[in-house]
């Protein structure tokens, strides 16, 4: 395991505009909360669901997309965005309810929340952003933080003896949820394939199926005091190693 916790330069991102109604987001340079929500944003406009989208965010660094959007957006408490989505979808089984989370917000303080929605089957769309640490509060360790990893309260690296072993989210969901659910753990460093898994997400709720959960592996280059080589190394090797990328149920794998 490298250690994250060296001196590097950050270089600032100029912001750029496409069109009028376009802004620069407001994450740390190097984010991957910008990327994902690029892909999320163009698979909507795709699909043709802007009218029908209900966008809830959690605390954390995902507060931050509460205006990106133009949808009817919702934030919420810490952990809470999966229940309060899915309260307006079974108010209005119209909409298209799609919760976006940090590992914190899905596998810490709204675990339980996330596990009940997937043995329910809730028909709704979750996104989580996974960058092995608590972003906005300082890089603190997270539920998916790696083995070894370096944080501000793991400064000799995360002990799996003490603190167990990283979450694997999709996994978990994929083993619980009944006929009709689309897991998938999508990377930042891929792009055109997270973007075919979020519109396959939401794709699964438009046609009325169960559950739709997506993790997008993500980089952290404030918290992990990372340069854009040593980010992009630790995202498609380290991360990618122990959080293996792909689908892992799909509606016709089920039924079929």
């Amino acid at each position: 395991m490298q250690d994250l916790k060296q001196n590097s330069v950050l270089q600032p991102a100029m912001p750029t505009s496409w069109d009028q109604d376009t802004k620069a987001h407001k994450f740390c340079p190097g984010c991957g909360h910008g990327i994902i929500l690029k892909c999320l944003g163009e698979a909507i406009d795709e699909l043709g669901i802007k009218d029908k989208m209900v966008f809830g965010c959690d605390i954390g660094c995902s507060l931050l997309a509460w205006d990106f959007f133009n949808v009817d957006t919702v934030q919420t408490h810490h952990g809470r965005t999966t229940p309060v989505i899915t309260g307006m979808k079974r108010a209005n089984t119209d909409i298209i309810g799609v919760a976006y989370m940090g590992d914190g917000g899905g596998y810490a303080i709204g675990s339980q929340h996330l596990f009940n929605a997937a043995v329910r089957g809730e028909k709704i769309t979750i996104f989580l952003c996974n960058n092995c640490n608590y972003g906005m509060t300082g890089g603190q360790m997270a539920p998916t933080t790696l083995p070894g990893m370096k944080t501000e309260t793991t400064p000799y690296g995360r002990d799996v003896e003490q603190a167990g072993y990283p979450t694997k989210g999709p996994e978990m969901v994929a083993a619980v949820a009944p006929e009709g659910a689309y897991v998938a753990r999508g990377t930042v460093a891929n792009p055109r394939q997270l973007k075919g898994f979020i519109k396959k997400a939401l794709q699964n709720q438009i046609d009325g199926n169960g559950i739709s959960f997506v993790e997008c592996l993500a980089g952290c280059p404030t918290n992990w005091r990372t340069n854009a080589k040593q980010t992009w190394e630790f995202i498609e090797k380290d991360m990618a190693q122990y959080f293996k990328v792909g689908e892992l149920r799909t509606p016709q794998a089920k039924e079929g």
